[in-house]
């Protein structure tokens, strides 16, 4: 869908612009996470900001609107406001004058992307260049907030799956080496849409570098300069999926595994879905009769359990009968068959010519307590990797991190004005910063905010000027924000 950025806004929007006292002539507004529903941060990632110019207030206003011819604009801006409201006073010569003046007079400024900052802290500031369009601030706020509140959602939840991986691969392994790989983008089919994926899943790719959501590495390659010929954006193995598996027929699945492990990849890494039928037959029959070949291969086989538990399937299930597939679990079964080494830290690794992938409803919570059972029974983490989809990355909202555009300070006739919302009604939650906001960083690194700040804080802050009257400014690079996000771990 194509969108005409002169109505991609709440519908309440329309008129704002007489709602305004009179001769007012400046809106400051900023975009910050006020609160989180995650238990295990208090920490957000900012991303997207540099999609959303380039995309939206670079190439949709200039091809959709700038471009266009100005009777034909302000037509369409007319017949949707009319046949949307009805008759009524908005009328359209603010549409026409900013139409005649060519460009978005509009600056914003923003963190450097793939900072981790405190939740309260402004992640971006915006705010008009031109007093007869004070208007557009707040009238962007709509576009702006549907845009960037998910990308930075995911690269949390993508940063903080890393970390945690991280800590256990530290704890378990000895090893960081294999992390990257082990969070594996298993969410574009439940995403809201292709383009949810794509902006998802380049998210996810902030931290990692497994994923199914192909999209996500154009996105990368077209918004922030990435190149898949020069650097690994993304990527993933040979798999398959049930209807594989199942079109080869249930008495003939042990010849479908060994036709996959020796004819069709005879070499490299291949994940093979495993629970089509019996699951434990396949860990504790299949894998005895094809041990030889598997180990006579140059490179690894991946078993991917899909339905139960994913603690349990993994870890084992202490209340399934004592000795059972189900009371070891995937993991140990593989151990008895293949065996492995230990880690530097004392911990079991799979022989490495097989692996586990799990993919089906897992979650920062379900990940941790694999993690932990795995510990426990004195096994690596790294011998698991985890498929994090859309129960991962679409069971979220707006409010997950409490993303809000808020109007903080004003110049109306010459007068400034610092403005914030403090609901009596409220618990604190939705209370907003008090003019001019700026963000500085202290002496542990570690972003804070001055609000009542004046222009020359605000313009001498961490806030760098990335968008101002058309113009993109401090543009980044994927390696630079990975490096960035890279080092907060």
């Amino acid at each position: 869908m194509k969108l005409n950025p002169t109505i991609a806004i709440d519908g309440y929007k329309v008129d704002h612009r007489r709602q305004y006292p009179n001769d007012t002539e400046l809106v400051f507004s900023n975009l910050t996470p006020r609160t989180t529903r995650r238990e295990y941060t208090d920490h957000v990632v900012f991303f997207g900001l540099q999609y959303f110019i380039k995309n939206f207030l670079i190439k949709s206003w200039n091809e959709d609107f700038f471009q266009q011819p100005k009777a034909e604009v302000i037509s369409r801006f007319s017949r949707r406001i009319n046949n949307y409201l009805g008759p009524n006073n908005v009328g359209t010569q603010h549409i026409a004058e900013l139409h005649d003046l060519g460009y978005l007079p509009i600056k914003m400024m923003a963190l450097p992307e793939g900072s981790v900052y405190p939740l309260k802290v402004p992640c971006l500031v915006i705010f008009n260049t031109d007093e007869r369009f004070f208007w557009l601030t707040n009238y962007l706020e709509t576009i702006l907030s549907t845009n960037v509140w998910g990308m930075c959602t995911s690269a949390t939840t993508a940063h903080e799956y890393k970390k945690l991986l991280v800590k256990f691969a530290l704890e378990t392994d000895g090893s960081i080496d294999f992390v990257n790989w082990q969070g594996h983008d298993f969410s574009f089919r439940g995403m809201f849409g292709a383009e949810a994926a794509a902006m998802s899943g380049a998210a996810h790719l902030l931290s990692f570098t497994g994923t199914d959501t192909i999209p996500a590495i154009d996105f990368l390659e077209e918004y922030y300069g990435a190149n898949s010929d020069l650097e690994l954006v993304g990527g993933s193995v040979a798999a398959t999926e049930h209807s594989v598996m199942c079109a080869g027929g249930m008495d003939n699945e042990l010849e479908t595994f060994r036709r996959l492990i020796q004819d069709i990849y005879p070499t490299g890494i291949v994940s093979i879905v495993s629970d089509s039928w019996d699951f434990w037959q396949v860990m504790t029959d299949f894998t005895v009769k094809l041990k030889a070949q598997i180990l006579a291969r140059e490179g690894k086989v991946v078993f991917r359990p899909d339905t139960g538990c994913p603690v349990k399937m993994i870890c084992g299930d202490p209340q399934a009968e004592q000795g059972s597939p189900e009371y070891k679990g995937a993991i140990e079964c593989l151990w008895e068959v293949f065996g492995g080494e230990l880690s530097s830290q004392g911990y079991k690794l799979l022989n490495p010519h097989v692996g586990l992938i799990y993919g089906d409803s897992i979650t920062y919570d379900r990940a941790k307590a694999i993690c932990e059972g795995l510990k426990a029974k004195g096994f690596a983490s790294t011998n698991v990797v985890f498929g994090i989809g859309s129960y991962t990355y679409q069971h979220v909202t707006r409010d997950t991190d409490g993303f809000a555009v808020k109007a903080t300070f004003a110049k109306i006739a010459g007068e400034n004005r610092a403005i914030f919302k403090a609901p009596k009604t409220g618990d604190g939650t939705k209370n907003s910063a008090k003019g001019l906001v700026a963000v500085y960083k202290d002496t542990q690194a570690n972003f804070y905010l001055k609000d009542q700040a004046s222009w020359e804080e605000v313009n001498n802050c961490e806030l760098l000027t990335v968008f101002e009257n058309g113009e993109q400014f401090n543009v980044q690079s994927l390696a630079e924000i990975r490096a960035r996000l890279g080092a907060a771990i």
